[in-house]
């Protein structure tokens, strides 16, 4: 929402909360859900992110909420030249967070990690503005990692993630749910798509930046899959691919605003394993083939949350290095033909979405 900060500032005398956090929809998915309560309650809500990335892109149409962007750099396990570059970018990306919050003074920061999130974490600090941080997975991340010495409290979903960082900062309040995905309407949604009730429907879901490898493993075995199943593929931001055209086939780089329709009609799922969208599933009942990223390529955070869910009954795991062509299209049909297991596993589950403790919790760092 364009507005001036100095007509943001003069607006009114309520309490401010400033959030942050992006780089993927699994680090605003949380600031989603709260954002709505804060402005319900008469909060003015601000929102630090980076000028290019998703989070401005799900953030800035949401009314009454101001959006600053600031510079963002990564900090890279690997070898990179913008391993040089970049930490310019943080310094002068928390030089700006700090006089913005030296101007706006905010009550409380929150904080869904993501590189942009360090710069608003230590800016916060150095205004002595209390500061929460969430962290999903069961292991924090890099970022996280870094902003924890600078924050009050560290939130997680998994009580075992106390293990990586110091105890006395940790808070376990299970995994939060935005709202708007337990009202969705499976019609609505099949008429978005294009879809019907002829068939099952298979939601492919690689995460907002995409997985090239169950993208590819979809595409290879379209044909195949398209006998049994309607498809509806969210392939990730750059992968789309036009030239692919199949009836029962619809495919979206990312959805936001429909996806609440597309779960309701979705009867099963094959995904990537971050913490806030296998937890979004498992709100909504939607068994799971849960292909996680291979620890080449991560922290192993996603072989955790997936392991995690396999034992409790509510997904199916499919390794990346063990995947061919056969062995995926087995692990589908076989998920198939268990759903209501997995089904019955997941409405045993209780404490799903408990935005109202969380919002407690980060009210009461306000000082009075």
């Amino acid at each position: 929402m364009a507005q001036s900060l100095k007509a943001f500032m003069t607006a009114s005398r309520s309490r401010r909360i400033l959030f942050t956090g992006g780089g993927s929809t699994g680090h605003v998915a949380v600031n989603l859900a709260l954002i709505p309560k804060f402005l319900d309650e008469g909060w003015q809500v601000a929102y630090v992110g980076s000028k290019n990335g998703i989070e401005r892109e799900l953030i800035e149409p949401l009314e009454k909420v101001i959006y600053f962007p600031i510079l963002t750099g990564k900090f890279r396990r690997y070898r990179d030249l913008k391993n040089v570059t970049d930490p310019f970018k943080v310094m002068g990306g928390t030089l700006q967070a700090y006089r913005l919050i030296h101007r706006w003074k905010p009550h409380v920061i929150f904080s869904k990690g993501g590189f942009v999130s360090v710069p608003v974490v230590i800016g916060g600090w150095l205004n002595r503005i209390p500061t929460l941080i969430h962290e999903s997975d069961l292991t924090p991340g890099l970022a996280n990692r870094m902003a924890v010495p600078f924050a009050n409290k560290v939130l997680t979903t998994f009580p075992e993630t106390s293990d990586y960082v110091k105890r006395n900062k940790t808070l376990s309040v299970g995994p939060i749910i935005r709202e708007s995905l337990l009202k969705g309407d499976p019609e609505r949604g099949r008429r978005y798509c294009g879809l019907n009730e002829s068939k099952p429907i298979l939601l492919v879901a690689g995460g907002s930046l995409g997985s090239k490898a169950i993208n590819l493993v979809i595409r290879e075995n379209l044909d195949q899959l398209l006998k049994d199943f309607q498809i509806v593929h969210l392939c990730g931001k750059g992968h789309h691919d036009p030239s692919i055209k199949r009836e029962g086939y619809c495919r979206f780089e990312y959805v936001n605003e429909a996806l609440p329709d597309i779960l309701a009609m979705t009867d099963l799922v094959v995904s990537r394993a971050g913490s806030n969208m296998i937890f979004e599933f498992l709100a909504v009942r939607k068994p799971m083939l849960l292909i996680p990223l291979p620890k080449s390529s991560s922290r192993g955070d996603q072989l955790l949350n997936a392991e995690s869910f396999n034992r409790a009954g509510y997904a199916h795991v499919l390794l990346e290095e063990e995947m061919t062509e056969e062995s995926f299209l087995n692990a589908v049909h076989k998920l198939h033909n268990e759903t209501q297991n997995l089904i019955a596993n997941m409405t045993k589950k209780q404490g799903l979405g408990g935005i109202e403790t969380l919002t407690a919790i980060i009210k009461a760092e306000v000082k009075s």
